[in-house]
C-alpha cells in the first residue's frame, strides 16, 4: 500500500506539535499515524533521564549522524512508516536535507510552520517541555545555531505550504484546515 506522507518542518517553538494536533482533530485517526523524527532520540535519552533536554537531543543526533551518516533518523522514520498500517503518515520534525529529500522522493508534502524568534522564545519559556526550554534569549539564539537547526529556514523555502504562526491559536487552526483542504484537492 502506497502511503501518503506529510512532512512538518519548523524551528523550535514554531508550533509544529500544535499544528499536528489540529491535523489530528481534522483527519480520521483510522487513516493517520503521527511520527516524530525526535522520538528515537527521546526514547534513548529517557532510559537515562526523566526529563530530556534539547541540548541532549542535539548532542545525540549530531554524534549518531557523525558515526552512522546524516540520514540516520530518516532510516529510523522509514522503518516506522513501513511498519505503520495507516494510509497517511505525518512526519513531524524534519530538520535536515536528507529528511526533506526522503519526503520528496516519496512524493510527500512539506509544511513549514514558522514564527519570529521572539515569539518562539516566549513560547518555549512558557512551555518548559524540555529541561532547557527556559533560557535567556541569548542562550536560545545560541541553540538556534546548532547543526540540527541551521537548515530549517533553507528547507522551509521548498515547502508546499507555509504556515505563519505569529498570531493566535485560532489563526493556526484555520491555516491547518486550509492546508488539509488543499492537500485533499490535490490528492
Amino acid at each position: 500500500m502506497k502511503k501518503e506522507l506529510i512532512g512538518i518542518i519548523g524551528e523550535n517553538g514554531s508550533g509544529k506539535d500544535t499544528f499536528c494536533e489540529f491535523l489530528r482533530e481534522s483527519l480520521s485517526s483510522e487513516r493517520v499515524e503521527f511520527l516524530k523524527f525526535s522520538d528515537p532520540l527521546t526514547e534513548v535519552l529517557h532510559i537515562f533521564f526523566d526529563k530530556v533536554s534539547r541540548e541532549d537531543q542535539q548532542w545525540l543526533v549530531n554524534n549518531l549522524r557523525e558515526r552512522f551518516g546524516k540520514d540516520i533518523l530518516t532510516k529510523a522514520i522509514e522503518k516506522k512508516i513501513k511498519q505503520s498500517k495507516k494510509e497517511i503518515c505525518v512526519l513531524n520534525g524534519i530538520r535536515v536535507f536528507d529528511d526533506y529529500l526522503f519526503l520528496k522522493e516519496k512524493e510527500g508534502y512539506l509544511i513549514y510552520v514558522t514564527a519570529s524568534k521572539e515569539r518562539r522564545w516566549e513560547r518555549l519559556n512558557k512551555r518548559g517541555e524540555k529541561r532547557d526550554d527556559r533560557a535567556s534569549f541569548e542562550e536560545f539564539l545560541k541553540k538556534e545555531d546548532n547543526p540540527t537547526e541551521r537548515d530549517i529556514p533553507e528547507i522551509g523555502k521548498y515547502a508546499d505550504f507555509v504556515v505563519d504562526n505569529n498570531s493566535g491559536l485560532g489563526n493556526l487552526k484555520e491555516q491547518a484546515l486550509e492546508v488539509i483542504k488543499k492537500i485533499n484537492e490535490k490528492g
